[in-house]
């Protein structure tokens, strides 16, 4: 999945900044449907990871059956925290 593509596919748009918030919340909704209905556990994760980029990400219990996608779900949200900026 390449990031870009899924911001044209989801929002409309190749610039977030650009996407009225009504448009955001569609397209996150869209996102999320997506996401229940992937049964490709990469794909899967890559739509977890961009949901839990806009603080919508589903809990992990019920996304991922599999422990090892649960443990690298972790393992992602504990990188990512690491590259924001502190207050």
């Amino acid at each position: 999945m390449d990031l870009d593509d899924q911001i044209r596919h989801y929002f409309g748009s190749d610039t977030l900044n650009a996407v009225p918030p009504p448009a955001l919340a569609a397209g996150i909704e869209r996102m999320t449907v997506d996401l229940w209905l992937e049964r490709d556990r990469a794909r899967r994760f890559a739509l977890w990871t961009l949901l839990y980029m806009f603080d919508a990400a589903p809990p992990l219990d019920e996304v991922f059956a599999e422990a090892a996608d649960r443990d690298a779900a972790r393992n992602w949200m504990d990188l990512s925290a690491r590259l924001l900026p502190e207050d």
